[in-house]
């Protein structure tokens, strides 16, 4: 895991600027420095004073390679943000931000370096320690969500879902007791609940060590039950649905990770799934995390 975004020492080699970001203070970063907040996904002064600080420094800064960046870090989560909340296409990102292609490589090397990730996890940790609780959780909750793919989505990552009669791509998330993320997982549509949490049960048992406990629909019964609790010391409770109640009713710990998808489907890049890659499709996802997490950090300390 890479250092937190701290001004190191040393002097500036960019012109004056009124932004605070490396990219600027010790970059090449000298473009447009007070550019105006004009969307409402823009982060404010105080979202990008919650944020900047669990930034990743740079590589350059670390000594591993590359050169100082040319743009300016905070408009670059403002472009990323821009996408994710809005669905546009990358080609038509707004003028007053960096060039498509540009935040394009920006959210590409963070995908693939896993930057994203650990952005998202610094601030999840932050939002449980404000919340009172431990940054590490002890409980979470599995479930799966199933979302039509588009057009660029290719044969070898979509499946049909024949219980939501979906053509897509199958999330499969799971997330601690107040519904933060910590894990996701975007499969194929065909891909059964079942299949999936074998692949991610001891994932999150090496990530999480303190989970001990996980909360479950009736996709997850048989004998994965029986392997969780023998394999990975893990106990799976199964929280049915009660066949005399009709209509949509609220299930205990279950409701936790249906809100969580429902806050997903806030971003409109998210209502369907318009990535030609599942990892883009995880990334998106952490994303619109991120820009909930900060803004309810943002909040909370005002």
């Amino acid at each position: 895991m890479s250092q937190l975004y701290a001004l190191a020492p040393g002097g500036s080699s960019s012109l004056v600027s009124s932004c605070d970001c490396l990219a600027h203070v010790y970059g090449n970063a000298a473009d447009r420095p007070d550019r105006a907040r004009a969307y409402d996904t823009d982060m404010t002064d105080a979202e990008w004073q919650r944020i900047r600080p669990l930034l990743p420094v740079p590589a350059w800064m670390e000594g591993r390679g590359g050169r100082p960046e040319g743009y300016c870090h905070r408009q670059m989560l403002d472009a990323v943000f821009y996408v994710v909340d809005n669905g546009i296409k990358w080609r038509s990102m707004p003028v007053d931000f960096p060039a498509w292609d540009r935040a394009y490589a920006f959210f590409r090397r963070w995908r693939e370096t896993g930057l994203v990730a650990e952005l998202h996890d610094r601030l999840r940790g932050k939002v449980r320690e404000r919340a009172g609780r431990e940054a590490e959780p002890s409980g979470a909750v599995i479930d799966s969500q199933s979302v039509k793919a588009d057009a660029v989505v290719g044969a070898d990552s979509r499946g049909y879902d024949g219980g939501k009669k979906i053509n897509g791509r199958r999330r499969h998330l799971i997330c601690d007791t107040i519904g933060l993320l910590l894990m996701i997982n975007v499969t194929a549509g065909d891909v059964t609940d079942r299949q999936a949490a074998a692949d991610m049960l001891p994932q999150l048992r090496d990530h999480f060590p303190t989970i001990t406990k996980l909360w479950a629909d009736g996709g997850y019964t048989g004998h994965l039950i029986d392997w969780a609790l023998a394999a990975l010391h893990l106990v799976v409770t199964v929280v049915k649905r009660s066949d005399d109640v009709s209509g949509f009713v609220v299930l205990p710990r279950r409701w936790v990770v249906e809100r969580t998808f429902g806050w997903l489907l806030r971003s409109r890049r998210l209502t369907r799934d318009y990535e030609r890659r599942p990892d883009s499709s995880e990334a998106m996802i952490l994303w619109s995390m991120t820009m909930l997490m900060n803004r309810r950090l943002a909040r909370q300390a005002a």
